[in-house]
């Protein structure tokens, strides 16, 4: 039987072999969900990964039965970021709820211009190329849409009380519409105006609408 000593060292080996472990397969995630990004899910090799990642070359069959497992993992990965890097930012800058939604889009206005219009809304792009694969992954982005869509449903019940739940949903799903059409086009054009004239007609809409039931 193992000494306490030995047994002691075997558990530090045994932790540091899954804290490498943990951090192969999170550099995999974070370096797939870049490269997707930049590139999209097909032209993307999964050489191309395992060396931006600095991964063996088993090491993605490893942690992921297929590139689509990884895209699956890359998609709840941006479920996870959605609050920290997204939603919490734009909503610290006021706490009115209509303007809550507007700094919202700001987030995806402000990327545009950072970006040169090049990229887009991650998960948006991601829906126009791999919907197809199946259902995981078509689940996987709605996931990722639903979550959005919850943000800004809560923001509109708060905003307008007195509409039903269903109002809320159809509105949110309206507003997340606008968001990905309007990044579309101002990519397609190279200019912000597409952008700021869809978003500023849904605002006039909302404001219509809380106006409508203030009176």
């Amino acid at each position: 039987m193992p000494d306490e000593l030995t047994w002691r060292g075997g558990a530090r080996y045994s932790s540091l072999v899954i804290d490498q472990q943990s951090d192969t397969r999170e550099r995999l995630v974070a370096t797939a969900r870049e490269l997707f990004w930049a590139h999209g899910y097909h032209a993307t090799g999964i050489s191309r990964i395992l060396a931006e990642a600095g991964a063996g070359s088993g090491s993605l069959y490893h942690f992921f039965r297929s590139k689509e497992a990884l895209l699956l993992a890359v998609l709840d990965h941006y479920l996870e970021l959605l609050d920290p890097v997204i939603v919490e930012p734009a909503f610290s800058r006021t706490t009115d709820p209509l303007a809550r939604i507007g700094a919202l889009l700001d987030v995806y206005r402000e990327a545009l211009l950072a970006t040169g219009f090049v990229g887009g809304c991650p998960i948006g792009n991601l829906a126009l190329e791999v919907s197809d694969l199946g259902p995981e992954v078509r689940e996987g982005l709605q996931r990722n849409f639903r979550a959005w869509c919850a943000r800004v449903e809560a923001c509109l019940a708060a905003a307008l009380p007195s509409q039903p739940a269903d109002v809320h949903a159809t509105l949110a799903t309206f507003v997340l519409t606008v968001m990905e059409g309007a990044v579309m086009q101002a990519r397609a054009s190279r200019s912000i105006a597409p952008f700021d004239a869809s978003v500023r007609h849904l605002r006039a809409y909302l404001d219509h609408l809380t106006a409508e039931a203030t009176e």
